[in-house]
């Protein structure tokens, strides 16, 4: 017999367990779940994946929704940089 049970999480669980992760990483500025999916379609952009592409992730009807996004990234310095690519580095 199976002893696996389906399980359904609900959103304010998944809510909680952000803000406590938020809280964790001493993350101040006002974030939501909403702005994973925001940095997760830009950094898509950063790394050269196609509009179709990235409208399919996000779930997006219209491209034009999707092409939101390349305003971020055609900021040239004042653009999102990713983090990671600080790691190691000293000033």
């Amino acid at each position: 017999m199976n002893d696996y049970k389906e399980r359904h999480i609900t959103e304010r669980t998944i809510l909680n367990f952000f803000e406590n992760a938020c809280r964790k990483a001493r993350i101040n500025k006002h974030a939501n779940c909403h702005t994973f999916r925001h940095s997760f379609a830009t950094h898509l952009l950063e790394s050269e994946y196609d509009i179709g592409t990235i409208q399919e992730f996000s779930g997006h009807k219209n491209a034009e929704t999707t092409m939101i996004y390349t305003y971020v990234i055609n900021q040239g310095s004042k653009g999102v940089r990713n983090p990671a690519d600080f790691i190691g580095y000293v000033a």
